[in-house]
């Protein structure tokens, strides 16, 4: 294997002002190399990564990572900014740019060596000979491992540096890694290729364990037992920031004289703590920002759960925090014996950091996320019955009573009936998930339970909701209960859900039943009257959320909105009229995106018109995800183009009149729409005034720089093909 690094891959002067120039120029290093081999498909995986998440680091680091399918092998290239550049640090710009490139199917042993790297920043003697580094040749030679700090040291002044240097990146690639204080490991020599110690990534699968450290420090010498935590730490890409927040809460408990053990569950897998370790610690420390995996294991203990930034940026505070809690006796709740364990799903997706409005989003989607297959089963299945048996086919008898194998009209009324059901568990899904991810499986039974009171008081979908959110609440609020341990076995099975059904159902029946079932009449009374310019209106604001994040959490509301005017046996025109603006909408911007990469190749990559072809067909299905890929790499053109042609489709098909059963399909259900022809020059005009922005404001930019090993063999570049006249 070629080196991680080179001197070619080295900018000791960075010029760039913004982290985006910085991100091209260190790439263009890569390509150059022929580690990458689109330039603009691979800045748009590092664009995407950086959305999830900025990658500034206290300390002046900045260090901008993704996996990706346009990078051939681990490369790592790094920028010194004499300026510095914003990445989102809460102390200031970075001038250490690391840009860290991994295959999309990286194996083990190269992530290994990336994240030993990632360790190494958080050694203020290698940042600091990073820093002084004069030669690019000693910059990659410090981070490959093959020069320390005390030699750059040497050669940038000529003496000797402190004898106390660490063995810096020497250290990166299979250093010694401490579990615990005092714990001692393997030398930087034993691999290269696996980490070591409890913070370990796993080449060896999730089935190994790590076992306990088997020295501490000054404390176990004397005979006193030091304080013990286990940590976990995650992050979306399991690269980078992973490994810094594990050495960070290694190096912090040394300095405290705790015993830290972490586990990281990396893009190669993890390691599993050995349960003895876990059974032992004292206190849990979780730096995730992606769900921690098998979080059970640490129930019942002092808990400190928060996003892996602070695991980096404030390891001490966590340490004190989590020790704090171990004094006042402060615990998780214990699995219970039934498997259940005491993580909720909101927790095991790191929404335990988030404000209450981001946590009240994730409960709500989790209901939408079950909720909407049956809206698409029994949606679809209505749609059928009406088209092969009529609209009158709802008052047909049920199939129980009379059927016929050879008549169409019994197909159509089973097709319809079968609909029918499956709309009928809409609003129970709703709010039963709602309550599973405030509360687990606790609060499966109230919220199913409140939301079939919703529609027994026709209440609807705004009394799912709220029953939902209720149910989750109670039982949280139960959960909370402290109860002698005999009766911790049957809490789950018989006390929490008779406690909390009654509960529900007592408010949703006596107390706050009727005002929401007058405000969903309310609400259904109105999209029954819009007419004129209001429907428009509505139209055109729905198409704007249908575009605005491609399927995000935006997009989500619009649709949820529509789904739920129709999820009823006999839904209003208003309704259906309202659910054909929102799925044409959602056709626009793939398609427009599609049709641009064909009319104005040239103004996009080689990589954007191979996601141009596929485009067709998401957008035909109505995926709105498939403009992603565009909106990624130029998002200040591409959404706001996509949000014009989306509110203009959204108007025009409210205008015209067109209406819609089905929840789902795109142009394979123009059969089922009312005024299909009006329909399909909505979504014409949409897909044309995007395309139109789209093609204009690229226009506007400067010339496309273009890979070279991009371009299929014969092809010109991008500017000589701009220059060919057009043929007579």
């Amino acid at each position: 294997m070629s080196d991680l690094i080179t001197a070619d891959l080295v900018d000791l002067d960075l010029s760039a002002d913004t982290k985006e120039a910085a991100a091209r120029a260190l790439a263009e290093r890569m390509v150059a190399r022929g580690r990458v081999t689109d330039l603009d498909g691979f800045l748009a995986d590092v664009a995407a990564r950086e959305a999830q998440m900025p990658t500034g680091l206290d300390g002046g680091i900045g260090i901008p990572h993704c996996r990706s399918a346009h990078v051939t092998e681990p490369t790592l290239a790094f920028g010194r900014s004499p300026a510095g550049i914003d990445f989102g640090a809460a102390d200031g710009p970075a001038d250490l740019i690391f840009l860290i490139a991994a295959p999309a199917g990286a194996d083990d042993a190269h992530l290994t060596i990336l994240s030993s790297l990632a360790r190494q920043l958080m050694n203020d003697e290698f940042t600091t000979a990073l820093r002084s580094a004069g030669d690019a040749a000693d910059a990659a030679a410090l981070i490959r491992g093959e020069k320390t700090p005390a030699d750059i040291g040497k050669s940038s002044d000529g003496a000797p540096a402190d004898a106390g240097a660490s063995a810096g990146a020497g250290a990166s690639v299979g250093a010694k890694a401490s579990m615990g204080a005092g714990a001692d490991g393997p030398t930087s020599q034993d691999t290269a290729v696996a980490p070591v110690a409890a913070s370990a990534d796993a080449t060896a699968g999730s089935g190994t364990t790590v076992s306990a450290p088997t020295a501490t420090d000054g404390a176990a010498d004397a005979g006193e037992r030091p304080f013990r935590i286990v940590a976990v730490t995650s992050c979306p890409t399991g690269i980078a920031h992973t490994y810094m927040a594990a050495e960070s809460l290694e190096s912090a408990g040394r300095e405290a004289g705790v015993e830290v053990v972490v586990e990281t569950q990396g893009s190669a897998g993890f390691v599993r703590l050995d349960p003895a370790v876990v059974a032992a610690a004292d206190g849990v420390i979780f730096a995730h920002d992606v769900p921690v995996r098998d979080k059970d294991r640490f129930a019942g203990k002092p808990t400190v759960d928060v996003g892996v930034k602070a695991g980096i940026n404030r390891p001490a505070e966590l340490i004190a925090e989590v020790r704090g809690k171990a004094g006042r006796g402060e615990a998780t709740a214990p699995a219970a014996a039934d498997g259940t364990g005491a993580a909720t799903p909101v927790e095991r997706a790191g929404g335990a950091t988030e404000g209450y409005g981001t946590k009240l989003r994730t409960w709500l989607m989790s209901g939408v996320s079950y909720m909407v297959p049956f809206v698409a089963a029994g949606g679809l299945l209505i749609a059928l019955g009406f088209a092969i048996g009529g609209y009158k086919i709802n008052k047909a008898p049920s199939v129980m009573d009379h059927f016929v194998w050879t008549q169409t009209d019994s197909w159509a009324a089973l097709l319809f009936q079968i609909g029918v059901v499956s709309f009928g568990f809409l609003v129970p899904v709703l709010a039963g998930y709602i309550a599973y991810g405030m509360a687990d499986r606790p609060g499966l039974v109230p919220g199913f339970v409140g939301g079939a009171i919703s529609l027994t008081i026709n209440a609807g979908f705004l009394g799912g909701l709220a029953a939902g959110l209720i149910a989750g609440g109670v039982v949280l609020s139960i959960q909370r209960v402290k109860v002698p341990a005999a009766m911790r076995g049957i809490m789950p099975v018989v006390v929490i859900p008779l406690i909390s059904a009654a509960i529900v159902g007592f408010l949703m029946f006596v107390v706050i039943g009727k005002p929401i079932a007058a405000a969903q009449k309310g609400m259904t009374d109105w999209l029954n009257h819009l007419t004129g310019s209001n429907a428009v209106l509505l139209g055109g604001l729905l198409g704007l959320m249908m575009c605005f994040d491609l399927g995000g959490p935006v997009n989500k509301v619009a649709y949820t909105f529509a789904t739920a005017g129709i999820a009823v046996a006999a839904p209003s025109d208003s309704a259906m009229k309202i659910m054909a603006a929102v799925m044409a909408a959602g056709m626009v911007p793939p398609l427009a995106m599609a049709l641009a990469t064909t009319v104005r190749g040239r103004l996009f990559t080689r990589t954007e018109r191979e996601n141009g072809k596929a485009a067709w067909v998401l957008g035909a299905s109505f995926i709105t995800e498939g403009a992603i890929p565009f909106a990624a790499a130029d998002p200040l053109r591409v959404i706001p183009s996509a949000m014009a042609g989306g509110a203009v489709t959204g108007a025009l098909s409210m205008a015209f009149g067109a209406t819609l059963r089905a929840p789902h399909g795109g142009i394979f259900v123009v059969p089922l729409i009312g005024n299909p022809l009006l329909y399909l020059v909505a979504l014409a005009a949409g897909v044309c005034v995007t395309t139109a922005l789209v093609v204009l404001l690229k226009g506007l930019r400067a010339p496309l720089a273009e890979d070279p090993a991009a371009r299929t063999p014969g092809e010109a570049p991008a500017g000589e093909r701009r220059k060919q006249p057009v043929a007579a």
